[in-house]
């Protein structure tokens, strides 16, 4: 009879003297921090930051180039006339500095119109040419964009600039059909030289908001070219105009000495 009463004793001491020890453990455990404290502490830190864009670390020209995707975004064709404007005035006129000739301002203000002109299907295309022919392979959409650019619109557009500098400068349909096979064939065969590498790297590299802003600095060096092959241009058909009118001349001399005598 002992022995059960003994073992309840001892039951019930075993129990009472476990429970305390699981409360007091269940009091010294930490209190669950604030929500605001734990959306703080989950929130992942780097341990580096990734360094931003050339173009968006280069001082006063960053702030410029900030200024004209602003420009572009609000009012984009009137950015691009202002901006085909001056590029085709800067163009003209270190083309005239490098011929060392007489400055003419007729020449700059042909090349004004020209870009003003020009301005809007340059953009347009451009535009085009971002939002087709892009295929999975990234290769064969750049590779497409360039052939393209190459095949269809250099062509056109060297054919729009040299016919109508010499429209404007007064030739005939004659000797704007010459302007045009003095110059094009040349300035197609170098533009491959160039501007595939310059839309290669526009595609590939620059934000759709900058790649007519670089293009068009690298344009500044291309109209350069294009205004000196044109001068060139304008010389030969100087030269024929007159080995012409020496004909003309030599003609009516040996017409008119028969009658004379």
């Amino acid at each position: 009879m002992a022995t059960p009463l003994l073992r309840a004793a001892l039951r019930r001491h075993f129990v009472s003297s476990r429970f305390p020890r699981v409360q007091r453990r269940l009091q010294s455990s930490p209190s669950k921090p604030p929500s605001g404290a734990k959306s703080e502490e989950s929130i992942p830190v780097p341990s580096t930051v990734a360094p931003l864009p050339l173009w968006q670390r280069l001082g006063p020209l960053t702030a410029a180039a900030q200024g004209y995707a602003r420009s572009q975004k609000k009012r984009p064709l009137t950015t691009q006339v202002i901006t085909a404007v001056v590029i085709y005035i800067a163009a003209d006129l270190s083309a005239q500095y490098v011929s060392g000739n007489e400055y003419d301002g007729a020449r700059t203000a042909r090349n004004a119109v020209i870009g003003a002109a020009a301005a809007i299907p340059n953009y347009k295309w451009f535009i085009f040419l971002s939002h087709n022919f892009n295929y999975s392979s990234r290769i064969l959409s750049l590779a497409t964009k360039v052939a393209v650019s190459q095949t269809v619109f250099t062509p056109i557009f060297n054919t729009f600039f040299f016919g109508s500098q010499a429209i404007l400068s007064g030739e005939n349909l004659e000797g704007t059909v010459e302007r045009v096979k003095d110059t094009v064939p040349t300035s197609i065969i170098n533009s491959c030289k160039l501007w595939p590498v310059v839309t290669a790297f526009s595609f590939t590299f620059l934000p759709l908001d900058y790649r007519p802003l670089f293009h068009g600095v690298v344009a500044v060096g291309w109209q350069t070219y294009l205004s000196f092959l044109n001068r060139q241009a304008e010389v030969k058909e100087a030269v024929r105009h007159e080995a012409a009118g020496h004909v003309d001349e030599k003609q009516q001399v040996a017409y008119a000495v028969p009658q004379a005598a």
